[in-house]
């Protein structure tokens, strides 16, 4: 049972006011427990999850700081005893309406309008509880050799999976663009779970895995497990119209995220993983 005093005085010293009420559990998440604490979030794991919740604070902070797309507002993180934890803003989230989807495809585009010199980040972080490494890297196609594709199939690797052709599409990278991308400041796991709108029809995004890299890789994730509408997608468009080809780079893009869940969950994925660079290299 993780030390409420501990967290009611981190949270205390970070805002100047003692949280009120008792805390009450809250259901739904796959990784972590969560619960409520007055007017706040809280996400609880095991002492090892400290460096998780480190990353996503700082991850939020990034993404709060551009005054672009709505985000739980970070306090703080921690360990009460043997628990880790992150105290976020509380917020009361509903499903997007299509007003909403087509504020976050142009509030989006403006996030992506964030930009960097180098692709990667300062940090490395994580992707669920999977490890992403951000080192810098002025080459796109590099940094999405080395650190995403590449170190995906290494950690797929060293659990005993083994696709056919991986070797082969990592080196033709540079076939799938016409034109280089800039790096733009990423969500990095923009999924339909960890997007809503709060009742007022404000969009609201959270979960990151914070990265710069091409955009075009959080708009392919958007489209992997469905949750955005044609709203979104039109809004986006308007805002930033996406470069030629993009629709070629989606699986490609995509497949990353496939891999981890090969990792994480195996089986299926794995399957959709092999797939997915068999379609890739016959594109070729």
């Amino acid at each position: 049972m993780i030390d409420l005093d501990i967290i009611c005085e981190t949270i205390t010293r970070e805002t100047g006011k003692k949280p009120v009420g008792a805390p009450r559990k809250i259901a739904g998440g796959c990784i972590n427990e969560a619960f409520r604490l007055g007017e706040y979030f809280i996400k609880s794991n095991t002492s090892a999850g400290a460096g998780m919740f480190e990353m996503e604070l700082v991850g939020l902070t990034t993404l709060h700081d551009t005054a672009t797309v709505k985000v739980p507002r970070p306090i703080c993180s921690g360990i009460a005893r043997d628990r880790s934890f992150l105290v976020l803003e509380l917020l009361s989230l509903e499903e997007s309406n299509s007003a909403a989807q087509e504020l976050l495809g142009r509030q989006l585009a403006d996030l992506h309008r964030t930009t960097s010199t180098h692709f990667g980040w300062h940090s490395d972080n994580y992707i669920g509880t999977t490890t992403q490494p951000n080192t810098l890297s002025s080459s796109w196609v590099d940094f999405l050799r080395e650190s995403r594709l590449g170190h995906m199939l290494r950690l797929a690797g060293d659990l005993g999976f083994s696709f056919r052709g991986a070797n082969a599409l990592l080196d033709n990278l540079d076939c799938f663009f016409e034109e280089l991308p800039s790096p733009s400041l990423l969500h990095g796991d923009l999924w339909g779970g960890n997007a809503g709108a709060l009742t007022n029809g404000v969009p609201v995004i959270f979960d990151p895995a914070v990265y710069y890299g091409d955009r075009e890789a959080d708009l392919a994730m958007t489209q992997l497990f469905g949750g955005f509408n044609s709203s979104f997608y039109q809004a986006y468009q308007e805002a930033w119209p996406l470069p030629q080809g993009h629709e070629r780079r989606m699986a490609l893009y995509n497949l990353y995220h496939v891999l981890n869940h090969s990792i994480l969950f195996g089986g299926s994925y794995a399957r959709q993983a092999q797939s997915m660079i068999d379609s890739l290299l016959q594109s070729l």
